[in-house]
C-alpha cells in the first residue's frame, strides 16, 4: 500500500498542540510519534513546523445536486472544501428533487460516488406530509433529520404541531433544525413592505429575521427534543439572547446541542452596507453584540460545533433586490481560515477550532474512524500554515458560483495541504483532482 509521511509538524489534537510525525498507510493512519523515519518508498512531506490537525467535518452545507447545479454541484463544492480543509462534508435535503424520501436518498448516494473530492453524508428531509419516511429510516442511512422551523425553500417548512410532535418522537436519529418562526417574520416583511415598497434595505434583514423569531423557534424545538427525549441539534444559531437556552455541559453528556457557523462569527450588521445581499442569508448575521455573544458561547462550550452553511449563488442571483436576492453565502474554501484569524486575534484557540470543527461532528453523529489524528483512524488531515498570508480575490476562488464575501480580504494562515483517505487532494494553492470521497458511516440513533 502507498505510504505518507508528515514530518515536523505542530499537531493539534484532543485538547492539545504538540510536535509529532504521523505515518499513514494506504488510507489510514499507522503510527503517530514525535519522529517517525521515513520507510523506502514512502512520499513525504516535511510540514516545516506548520499546524497539522484532522480535517474539518463540515455537518451543514447546501451542494446544490440534484436540480439546482447552475449554482453548484457535488464536485466543484467538494473541491472547493478541500481547499479549504475540510474533509467530510453533510449536504442539506432542500434540492430538487426534495431528500425527503429514502429512494431520494439512494439516488443522491448514487450519484454521489466517484464524484466527490471529500466524504459525504446526506439528510432526509422532514415536510409537513412524510413522516412515515421518517420512521422507516435506518439508522446509517442519513447523518440526521433535517427540519425546517421556519420560511424555507419549497415545500419543507415543517409547521404543522401534530407532525412536529410526531417527528421529535418517531426519529430514529438527530433531528437538525433550522429556527426561525415564520410568522413573525412574515409579519415583519409586511410591515417591511409597507414602510420601503419592494426596495428594502439590507439593513432591515435582521429586523426582519429577529432574534424574536429565532428564539420562538428554537424555545419550541428544544421544549419538543425534552417532552420526547429526542436528540436535537440546533443549527445555524445568531443571538445572544438564544444563548441561555443551552448547557455548558460537555457534549457528551447533553442531547441537545448547538451550532454556529463561520460567517455568524465573522461578519456582524455593520458590513451590510458594504456588502449588501452578499451576506444576506438565514438566520440573518445580526448586531456586533451578538457575535461577540456567540464567540463567548463557543468558549463557554454551550456552541458544540462549528460549520458553514455553504449555500452559493450566482453573482446575479445575488444582485437582486430585497425580496428578489436568496439567501445563502459560498463558504467551504475560507471557513478554516476565518477560525485561524479569530484565533489570531485572540477570541477562540487552535485547540478550541479541532475540537468545535473536527472532533464534535464526528462525536455528535456518530461518524465511524473520522474527526481525530488516532492510529487506526482515516487519514482525514490538514497542514495549515499560520505564517503565510492568503488574500481572496475572483480568480482563486474555486466554488462554481465564482464569489465570495470575502473578496478583497487577506487571511493570516494558508491551507497549505489536504490530505483525504491518505490521499493527497490540495496541496499549496493547487487541487490534485483526487476524486477519493468516501460515503460516511453513521452510528449514533436516538
Amino acid at each position: 500500500m502507498d505510504k505518507l509521511l508528515i514530518t515536523n509538524s505542530r499537531l493539534i489534537n484532543e485538547g492539545e498542540i504538540r510536535d509529532a510525525d504521523v505515518l499513514v498507510v494506504g488510507d489510514r493512519i499507522e503510527k503517530i510519534a514525535a519522529s517517525i523515519d521515513a520507510d523506502e518508498g514512502a512520499n513525504v512531506i516535511d510540514a516545516n513546523g506548520r499546524f497539522l490537525m484532522p480535517g474539518m467535518i463540515d455537518d451543514q452545507v447546501h451542494f446544490r445536486e440534484p436540480g439546482l447545479t447552475h449554482k453548484g454541484d457535488l464536485a466543484t463544492e467538494s473541491a472547493a472544501a478541500v481547499a479549504g480543509g475540510i474533509t467530510s462534508f453533510m449536504d442539506m435535503p432542500n434540492v430538487n428533487p426534495l431528500t425527503t424520501t429514502s429512494e431520494a436518498l439512494a439516488d443522491k448516494y448514487r450519484v454521489a460516488e466517484k464524484r466527490c473530492s471529500a466524504n459525504y453524508g446526506f439528510y432526509l428531509g422532514g415536510t409537513n406530509q412524510n413522516i412515515e419516511e421518517i420512521k422507516k429510516l435506518v439508522v446509517g442511512e442519513a447523518c440526521g433529520i433535517k427540519v425546517f422551523m421556519g420560511a424555507s425553500t419549497g415545500d419543507m417548512l415543517v409547521d404543522d404541531p401534530i407532525v412536529l410532535e410526531q417527528i421529535f418522537e418517531h426519529a430514529p436519529v438527530m433531528v437538525a433544525t433550522h429556527c426561525e418562526y415564520s410568522p413573525t417574520i412574515w409579519e415583519n416583511e409586511a410591515q417591511a413592505k409597507q414602510q420601503f415598497g419592494e426596495d428594502v434595505p439590507m439593513s432591515e434583514h435582521p429586523k426582519i429575521r429577529s432574534a424574536a423569531a429565532c428564539l420562538q423557534s428554537s424555545s419550541m424545538a428544544i421544549d419538543l427534543a425534552r417532552r420526547h427525549d429526542a436528540l436535537l441539534h440546533v443549527l445555524h444559531l445568531t443571538t445572544a439572547v438564544e444563548m441561555d437556552l443551552f448547557s455548558k455541559a460537555h457534549r457528551s453528556e447533553k442531547r441537545i446541542t448547538a451550532e454556529v457557523c463561520v460567517h455568524h462569527l465573522w461578519f456582524d450588521e455593520s458590513r451590510y452596507a458594504e456588502l449588501g445581499t452578499r451576506i444576506k442569508c438565514n438566520p440573518a448575521i445580526k448586531a456586533a453584540t451578538d457575535r461577540e455573544a456567540l464567540i463567548a458561547a463557543l468558549n463557554e462550550g454551550r456552541i458544540d460545533i462549528i460549520a458553514t452553511d455553504h449555500a452559493p449563488h450566482t453573482a446575479d442571483e445575488k444582485n437582486g433586490t430585497y425580496f428578489k436576492a436568496p439567501a445563502g453565502l459560498p463558504l467551504v474554501q475560507h471557513a478554516l481560515l476565518t477560525l485561524f484569524d479569530l484565533a489570531e486575534a485572540g477570541q477562540v484557540s487552535h485547540e478550541l477550532i479541532v475540537d468545535r470543527a473536527c472532533h464534535a461532528p464526528a462525536d455528535l453523529f456518530g461518524v465511524t474512524d473520522r474527526g481525530y489524528v488516532r492510529e487506526g483512524y482515516f487519514a482525514d488531515l490538514v497542514i495549515v500554515d499560520p505564517d503565510r498570508p492568503y488574500s481572496v480575490d475572483q480568480s482563486n476562488v474555486l466554488c462554481k458560483c465564482r464569489w465570495s464575501p470575502f473578496e478583497g480580504h487577506t487571511f493570516s494562515s494558508t491551507i497549505d495541504t489536504t490530505i483525504v483517505n491518505g490521499v493527497v487532494a490540495y496541496r499549496q494553492g493547487e487541487l490534485t483532482d483526487a476524486i477519493v470521497g468516501q460515503r460516511l458511516e453513521f452510528t449514533r440513533s436516538r
